[in-house]
């Protein structure tokens, strides 16, 4: 049995985790495809107290390394193998659909090759996809990359077909109401930078100044533009709280279209409320 936890940033995700990890005998797999880089800290929500449980994928690589979703989809499932092979139970945890798709489903990828170099920029790749039928998001540099190579440049045909769900799996969605994740999204962005996330955004981009993670990672990506007197501060934090509340609403799309959840509203006022609602739910999912 695998148990995967998904939902928008602040909804609990790291607490039910830890929780879960504890009550199933667990280790945590993070599918939170920024929090797999050791210098972003301060705008991942980066897990600071792991409480003992193991935590797979989080800090393998630096900012100058190349790591694909292919890397992630290749080394997840080894992970998920051998916790299952130690009667363990894989907890996998984050935000990034797509990364918590490729290990449940048998989504194919191939390995992109550094050898490919791209010369167009994010618009001309997303008009190219779009002559094809596939509209990626523009300001989705990563997608748009891997998107560009496989179906312009190796022509691979588009699949629409369902992939096949690979693992028994119970997904667990938390959320809470819009107008109260908004104001977590805002308050959230208000405390990394009270945190030192300016100097840290502006520390690492000194010292990886290449780095296309690190220009499309949100909550550091809008602070190029202040860096580079584009920008005020104060309008690449308005940008920033707009981007990640964006961001929430396409999780919320790729999770309801994409994956069987069941969703729990996060009580903040009495988490363990929700952490038991979970767990009765679970249980009930075992028994049948």
């Amino acid at each position: 049995m695998i148990i995967t936890i998904v939902g928008p940033t602040g909804v609990g995700k790291t607490k039910l985790s830890l929780e879960l990890a504890k009550k199933y005998n667990g280790e945590v797999i993070n599918a939170d495809s920024t929090q797999i880089y050791k210098e972003l800290n301060i705008g991942t929500a980066k897990i600071d107290n792991q409480e003992g449980i193991i935590h797979h994928l989080i800090d393998i690589k630096t900012l100058n390394e190349e790591y694909t979703i292919y890397d992630f989809q290749k080394e997840g499932r080894k992970i998920i193998a051998d916790i299952l092979k130690r009667n363990k139970t894989p907890i996998i945890v984050g935000g990034s659909g797509l990364y918590i798709s490729a290990l449940l489903y048998d989504y194919k990828f191939l390995k992109q090759s550094k050898e490919i170099k791209i010369t167009k920029s994010p618009l001309e790749m997303h008009n190219e996809l779009l002559k094809i039928g596939l509209e990626i998001n523009v300001n989705n540099h990563q997608r748009l990359y891997r998107k560009y190579i496989k179906h312009i440049i190796n022509k691979e045909p588009i699949i629409t077909k369902e992939p096949n769900l690979l693992y028994d799996t119970i997904v667990i969605g938390l959320t809470t109401d819009r107008i109260n994740l908004y104001n977590i999204i805002n308050n959230r962005v208000d405390q990394m930078i009270k945190d030192g996330l300016v100097e840290e955004a502006k520390t690492l981009l000194e010292k990886f100044p290449n780095s296309i993670q690190l220009k499309s990672t949100i909550d550091y990506k809008e602070l190029i533009s202040y860096f580079n007197n584009e920008s005020t501060l104060d309008e690449s934090i308005y940008q920033m709280k707009k981007n990640s509340r964006n961001y929430a609403k396409r999780q919320y799309t790729w999770f309801n279209n994409k994956m069987n959840v069941k969703w729990f509203e996060t009580n903040y006022n009495n988490f363990s409320k929700t952490v038991l609602e979970v767990i009765k739910y679970i249980d009930n999912q075992i028994k049948k």
